[in-house]
């Protein structure tokens, strides 16, 4: 076996046998992705998970789109432990008074390969988990990583834990440790312009006869909404999903924002739940579960170095969650980016250069693939989603021109769409030229 430098507690270098090829921390969908594609490509590969077993720990609110599973799993959805196949999707603008949607639906997203699905993230990661161990992989769960080891050169040679003796030392580590991850940060590839929401959810327990009913599906279908206007105007949004005997309902906050408007998550929460157009589709709902989230949206230009030596990040930890307007979008980019880390990882370990330059093949998989190319293309969206204007101004404006196009007020003509939408926009404070820039940039990330 190949052997390394570690450094131990008191900065002593011992030479040791190398105890894994691979050791990924954090058994998320990334990690285990990354962890089974090292395993079938026949390294062996530690799957170390601080919590007594994966999903332990997380918090979900929204969809998985399950796609990039065919090439990790086929026929993944006879396998994937799913709640609901979301077969109506719906953007809803509100006002205290008002709510505009736009709402599709399809019956080709309700069989194979389907598009989207709401599932219990406790059972997804240890669904996913069970897949890399089935493999070869080993799960190390209840263990935390306090620390990099490294090699005489300074590059990364293993991790260590909280366990006695528990110093795991591998060709290459990847970083899957979730969103603020420490191990990137210890690395130096963090380049400093993190930008974290707050996502908290309420899950209400609703019978599954009233949830077909109010949301107008059958069987195994599902809804997912994504909302705008209902944060009380800290920069974020809304959900509310469809479980198979419960709904999911939440908000996405800004750190900044909700700081400065001194109001708490769960207000907020509550407001939206009593909302025209939200109350009668919660309405009755028992709680069964409140819990709260960090989330990286920050985007393209918040991403960290992906590549060191002897390591690579992927997942939460690299900021790969996509939060472009209609696109909200984590686990699908997780489980790619992981898919490719477990690709690029083995490949370095083949060639016998786990380098930078050894693992640089990491990035050229992401920016051929949906992962970095939907985030490139799409990097300006996310600040645009967050502004001021987006989160104040917009929600009004909007609501304010449909109601006018369907309002009628004989003996008065009809007004003319330019008329409405200059009124609009003045009436909520928006200049013309500012909605047209925020327009073209828009567009411009969805060309």
């Amino acid at each position: 076996m190949d052997t390394v430098d570690t450094v131990d507690k008191v900065d002593k270098v011992d030479t040791v046998v190398r105890t894994f090829d691979v050791v990924v921390v954090g058994a998320g969908p990334a990690g285990s992705a990354a962890a089974l594609e090292v395993a079938r490509a026949g390294y062996s590969v530690a799957l170390v998970e601080r919590g007594p077993f994966p999903g332990a720990k997380n918090v979900y609110g929204g969809v998985v789109y399950g796609r990039v599973l065919d090439e990790l799993v086929p026929d993944w959805w006879e396998q994937m432990p799913v709640q609901r196949w979301v077969t109506r999707r719906a953007t809803m603008v509100l006002t205290p008074t008002q709510a505009l949607t736009v709402d599709f639906r399809t019956q080709d997203w309700g069989r194979p390969p389907y598009n989207g699905a709401t599932a219990y993230r406790a059972d997804l990661d240890s669904w996913l988990a069970g897949q890399a161990v089935a493999a070869g992989a080993m799960l190390v769960p209840s263990t935390v990583v306090t620390a990099l080891l490294r090699d005489s050169s300074g590059a990364v040679a293993g991790v260590r834990t909280d366990r006695p003796d528990g110093d795991l030392t591998a060709g290459v580590v990847i970083a899957c440790d979730g969103v603020n991850s420490f191990l990137a940060k210890e690395a130096g590839m963090h380049r400093g312009r993190e930008h974290l929401t707050l996502g908290v959810k309420q899950t209400l327990r609703l019978p599954r006869e009233a949830i077909e009913e109010r949301f107008a599906v059958t069987g195994r279908e599902g809804v997912d909404f994504e909302i705008l206007g209902c944060t009380g105007g800290i920069p974020g949004g809304g959900f509310l999903y469809t479980n198979l005997d419960s709904v999911s309902i939440g908000v996405v906050l800004g750190l900044d924002g909700l700081s400065e408007a001194k109001t708490r998550p769960e207000e907020l929460i509550a407001g939206l739940k009593r909302h025209p157009a939200i109350a009668p589709l919660v309405r009755g709902g028992e709680e069964i579960e409140y819990s709260a989230h960090l989330i990286p949206e920050g985007g393209y230009r918040s991403m960290p170095e992906l590549a060191g030596d002897g390591i690579l990040v992927a997942g939460d930890a690299a900021a790969m969650c996509l939060a472009a307007g209609i696109w909200l979008e984590g686990v699908n980019f997780a489980l790619g980016a992981g898919m490719y880390a477990g690709r690029a990882a083995a490949g370095a370990l083949r060639a016998g250069n786990t380098s930078r330059t050894g693992l640089a093949g990491y990035r050229t998989m992401l920016e051929n693939s949906f992962v970095l190319a939907d985030h490139r293309r799409l990097r300006d969206l996310p600040g645009l989603m967050l502004s001021d204007r987006m989160q104040h101004n917009y929600p009004g404006l909007v609501c304010d021109l449909v109601q006018g196009l369907f309002q009628v007020d004989n003996p008065r003509p009809k007004p003319g769409l330019t008329r409405l939408l200059r009124a609009s926009a003045k009436a909520n404070g928006v200049r013309v030229r500012d909605l047209a820039r925020d327009a073209w940039t828009g567009l411009r990330g969805l060309r």
